[in-house]
């Protein structure tokens, strides 16, 4: 005899959700993953050695580089998730690691000798702004279109934990390259990890319910009509209560919490006079901390409301922004850190299938590339103004500012109704 629960579903369609999200990932998923996170650590390993090389030209010439490769990813991001919409996000992600295959077999023979020119630094870092732009709509659907929604949440925390894997190993293996071989290695050993991802592009193929291939007739064509398809995505995103809520959080986040480790971090560092070494414990107390809760949630799941969860994360790493303003020691502030980074990470891996599975298949590239238009400019936005608070008041107040911004965003996600029970 089967019995209701309290939500009013019954134990054998409880028993049965429960088995779903243990059952195991499917293959070409694992596999599409493991040629991604190879992709991901060449690409970490590249960028700390166009930053490496681009210092040997000082401060405005590093910043001249990063912003280089930041405005065509986000000037064209949302042409990027019509185009992948419209084509398929497979065919999108061929061509940008075939682009891509080529830019670093490049790179590596012509970035020779001790200091590489300019010119050459910026030109590298558009071209990856541009196939970024493209590329991260396309690749941030794919889980969605390999994987049944029911274990979402394992597999986007599989994402984020090799993720988090790549941004801890990337730099030390691009200093290692750069020693090694200089601009030139680096871009070699990208090269090779493109070469992978393509490799294992070819051979995983998502199931149906993707985008039509080619546009239909009522689809126009050319550029005009993909800008309104691009407009389209935004309407639909705004129009819809959940996914509207899904992006106010997200940018609230991105705001409040990725300056915190990046920008604020470091300026605590100086300001209590703490060597390099203790400002790298706490960013890597932060990507411990996300590491664990992904590892966690890839292991055992989500929690039944991913809304709520969330928004849990969000007072969660609110707490551990505010202990690492306040804190007096390095041991307090990698306590912090790490407290923020499993707060962060409870987020990530409930609100990334909140909005997979709220977006029709159709828009699911459009979406995501919203999602990371709205994090580019919230980010770009409070790096400004909480840099230059920090000059004028010192590293402490904007972090404390941050922690309480993020508490707050945490709360009005608790008190919106489309969140809180979703």
């Amino acid at each position: 005899m089967t019995t209701a629960t309290s939500d009013g579903t019954s134990d054998a369609t409880a028993d049965a959700t429960a088995g779903a999200e243990r059952a195991p990932l499917p293959r070409p998923y694992l596999l599409w993953l493991a040629g991604t996170q190879a992709g991901l650590l060449g690409d970490a390993a590249l960028y700390f050695a166009l930053g490496w090389a681009a210092s040997a030209h000082g401060g405005g010439a590093a910043g001249l580089v990063l912003t280089a490769i930041t405005v065509p990813r986000t000037v064209l991001v949302l042409l990027g998730g019509a185009v992948a919409d419209r084509f398929g996000a497979r065919r999108v992600m061929l061509a940008g690691d075939a682009v891509m295959l080529a830019a670093t077999v490049a790179l590596a023979l012509v970035a020779g000798g001790p200091v590489t020119p300019l010119w050459l630094l910026v030109a590298a870092a558009a071209v990856i702004g541009t196939v970024d732009a493209f590329y991260l709509p396309a690749s941030g659907s794919m889980p969605s279109r390999l994987v049944p929604a029911d274990r979402l949440p394992r597999a986007l925390a599989l994402r984020q934990a090799g993720g988090q894997g790549a941004v801890l190993l990337g730099a030390p293996l691009g200093g290692l390259l750069v020693a090694a071989g200089g601009l030139s290695g680096a871009a070699a050993a990208d090269a090779v990890s493109f070469g992978v991802v393509l490799l294992v592009l070819l051979r995983v193929r998502p199931g149906g319910g993707g985008p039509a291939a080619v546009p239909s007739a009522g689809r126009p064509a050319g550029p005009a009509g993909l800008l309104r398809e691009a407009a389209s995505g935004v309407r639909l995103a705004l129009g819809d209560p959940l996914l509207r809520a899904a992006l106010l959080l997200t940018g609230a986040a991105a705001g409040a919490l990725l300056p915190v480790v990046s920008l604020l971090g470091p300026l605590l560092a100086r300001a209590h006079g703490w060597t390099v070494g203790t400002a790298g414990l706490v960013s890597g107390g932060q990507a411990a901390g996300v590491l664990a809760v992904a590892g966690l949630v890839a292991w055992r799941g989500a929690l039944p409301r991913a809304g709520a969860g969330a928004a849990a994360g969000l007072c969660t790493a609110s707490a551990g922004t505010a202990v690492l303003a306040l804190a007096a020691g390095p041991v307090t502030a990698v306590a912090g850190s790490v407290v923020a980074g499993i707060g962060s990470g409870l987020f990530a891996c409930h609100l990334g299938p909140l909005v997979l599975t709220g977006t029709p298949s159709s828009h699911l590239s459009r979406v995501q590339a919203l999602l990371t238009l709205v994090q580019s400019l919230a980010l770009v936005l409070s790096n400004a103004l909480l840099g230059l608070l920090a000059d004028a008041a010192g590293a402490a107040l904007p972090t404390l500012l941050c922690a309480l911004a993020t508490a707050a965003a945490g709360l009005t996600a608790l008190a919106t109704p489309t969140l809180r029970r979703a």
